[in-house]
């Protein structure tokens, strides 16, 4: 029989779950570190050892957030890869922060989890797989690795920095309403590519 929750009613698994969804909203109020898992558990409703049971400390639960995280961004670049365009994978990575901004604050910052958790490492690696492929049809010489990996931490470089700026309120674009954030990235990693072609055509 499922474990239930006596003081939420929760069962074992929608706990977890509810633990977890709290967590994300704790993240998007009070950012990655601004909470505590007594807190955590208060917001999802349910006993304060809950938490400790089902991910032993807010390490755990913030790397059960991250891998979470990397699983939904990688499906997100997936699909989009799918296309065959590339600068696609950039909206979709400016997509996935701006609507999933709990995640994305904790993904890129390993000092806060567990960045050998097996989930996570799966996850991960299957969005850098995404952004390296797309790197390599970018690349001018496909076969030399070091280019490769230049391309890609151009890409990947592009593709974050724009992203955080813009989650962050930097840009003043992202401060006014009337501008979408993937038309303006869609514009910028147009321009990028295109700069970027004409200086290998030259």
């Amino acid at each position: 029989m499922a474990e239930i929750s006596q003081a939420s009613g929760y069962h074992h698994g929608n706990l977890r779950r509810a633990v977890i969804e709290a967590a994300l909203e704790a993240i998007e109020e009070s950012g990655p570190t601004g909470w505590s898992l007594r807190a955590v558990a208060r917001r999802a409703g349910v006993s304060h050892a809950a938490p400790v049971h089902h991910f032993g400390d807010k390490t755990g639960l913030l790397t059960a957030v991250a891998a979470e995280g990397y699983g939904l961004f990688a499906d997100a670049l997936e699909e989009r890869a799918a296309g065959g365009d590339f600068q696609e994978v950039g909206v979709a990575y400016v997509r996935f922060a701006v609507r999933r901004r709990a995640h994305f604050a904790v993904m890129f910052r390993p000092e806060l989890y567990r960045p050998d958790d097996p989930a996570l490492v799966a996850a991960r690696d299957r969005a850098g797989a995404v952004l390296a492929a797309g790197a390599r049809r970018l690349s001018p010489e496909p076969a030399d690795p070091a280019l490769d990996r230049a391309v890609t931490l151009a890409a990947w470089s592009a593709a974050h920095g724009f992203a955080s700026l813009w989650v962050d309120g930097a840009l003043p674009e992202a401060r006014d309403p009337g501008q979408d954030p993937e038309d303006v990235a869609r514009r910028v990693f147009r321009a990028m590519f295109r700069w970027g072609a004409e200086g290998r055509d030259a």
